[in-house]
């Protein structure tokens, strides 16, 4: 194996690793809500807390990256992510009745290790000698796409067959991951990244308004994908009475399937991300649109798989996007970037959460439920996916602008 090889084979592992730390709370959240009586409100906030954690990881580094010793950090990551996990596995076991907070504290954990992930994984591969490196970006980023097939494929399997009393037992399993990354990165030679001197030099970026725009642009990218991916599991399980095995396989895993598969196929045959942005935040508008109004559980499956391919290249796209029209901005523009994603992320799971429990709490809704024929929780899942077609309606308008405005670059 080449070093160059090497390198993007370790790249490849902490990106898969990412997806298993990113999903696998979503999977569990209806074991958590049976198992210890967890709130939907805090089922949504542990989203809250691994995107808000990567967004914190994503400024620090924003503004201090001159400060890091890079290597060091990126080949530190899988065992940070190891350690939560084992956090975020063995504290409801040993404390079950502050379940909650162990939960809350190893995803912090893990997260933090995201954070690292997001803002160095990528710059790493783009430090590499490549003739299409918006191609190799897709690549990256569709390796992600697969983690999440693998992980939300495995993982339902898992519990449908030992059942969900034994969720701690396919955290344990899934710690096998970064440690396939930890030895990948050990020994691996770490190319050099460019990264501002001093903390002025990332504060000079800020002036420009472009870096704010796709900054927006991938903050809409991101609440546009992961709500969908975070939610759609328990939306097909509760609102449209779907099994929950046949609603995390055909549902989720080929939200992942689909996600992955436009992110392929741009890998192979991609051009004119411009074009690619745009019409995704258009399909993906529809999709969120049929899939909250769909009274037929098939037509919403369908729909909420189709939201993968729509929004599978709005969070990459927005950083090939960005780094051809702020050149020069090394490490900086990764991290901004995934700031904004991470914060997209996070407000807009957590925004489905918040109008869920509001509706099912409301007895202005009552009547709503008898003329549909919906139980409090089926509407309130509804109305909660419903509002998360914000998200892409936005991005229908700023990828637009992003579409037609005359090509032109700044530095900073």
């Amino acid at each position: 194996m080449t070093k160059h090889a090497r390198v993007k084979f370790a790249c490849y592992t902490a990106n898969s690793s990412m997806a298993i730390v990113s999903h696998l709370s979503p999977v569990l959240f209806l074991t958590f809500r049976e198992i210890y009586g967890i709130s939907y409100s805090l089922l949504g906030l542990l989203v809250v807390i691994n995107f808000t954690t990567q967004l914190l990881i994503d400024l620090l580094f924003s503004f201090f990256s001159h400060k890091f010793n890079i290597p060091k950090v990126v080949k530190a990551m899988p065992m940070l992510t190891f350690t939560g996990l084992l956090v975020y596995a063995i504290w409801p076991v040993l404390m079950p009745s502050t379940a909650y907070v162990g939960l809350a504290i190893g995803t912090v954990i893990f997260s933090a290790s995201s954070g690292f992930n997001e803002v160095l994984i990528s710059p790493i591969i783009a430090a590499l000698p490549s003739d299409e490196p918006d191609r190799e970006m897709s690549k990256l980023h569709s390796v992600y796409a697969w983690g999440l097939v693998g992980v939300v494929i495995f993982s339902t399997l898992f519990l449908f067959i030992f059942g969900k009393q034994n969720w701690v037992y396919l955290v344990l399993l899934l710690m096998i991951e970064p440690l396939i990354s930890y030895f990948a990165f050990f020994g691996a030679e770490i190319p050099e990244m460019e990264t501002p001197e001093k903390i002025s030099g990332a504060l000079s970026f800020f002036k420009n308004g472009t870096v704010w725009l796709f900054v927006f642009a991938i903050f809409l990218g991101g609440a546009s994908e992961c709500t969908m991916s975070q939610w759609s599991s328990s939306y097909l399980e509760k609102a449209l009475s779907i099994p929950k095995v046949w609603g995390d396989v055909f549902g989720v895993a080929l939200f992942g399937l689909t996600l992955a598969l436009g992110r392929t196929t741009y890998a192979k045959f991609g051009k004119n991300i411009k074009n690619v942005l745009f019409l995704g935040s258009v399909g993906a508008a529809v999709c969120y649109l049929v899939a909250a109004v769909s009274m037929s559980p098939i037509i919403a499956l369908i729909a909420c798989a189709l939201t993968g391919f729509c929004t599978s290249m709005l969070w990459p796209g927005s950083l090939v996007a960005a780094t051809d029209a702020i050149p020069n901005s090394g490490v900086f523009i990764f991290a901004i970037m995934a700031a904004g994603g991470d914060l997209g992320g996070s407000l807009g799971p957590q925004l489905v959460g918040l109008v869920t429990d509001a509706v099912i709490g409301s007895p202005k809704s009552l009547s709503l439920m008898e003329s549909l024929g919906l139980t409090a929780e089926q509407l309130g899942m509804k109305v909660g996916l419903f509002a998360g077609m914000f998200f892409p309606l936005l991005a229908i308008l700023v990828f637009g602008y992003i579409k037609f405005r005359k090509n032109k670059k700044c530095s900073g």
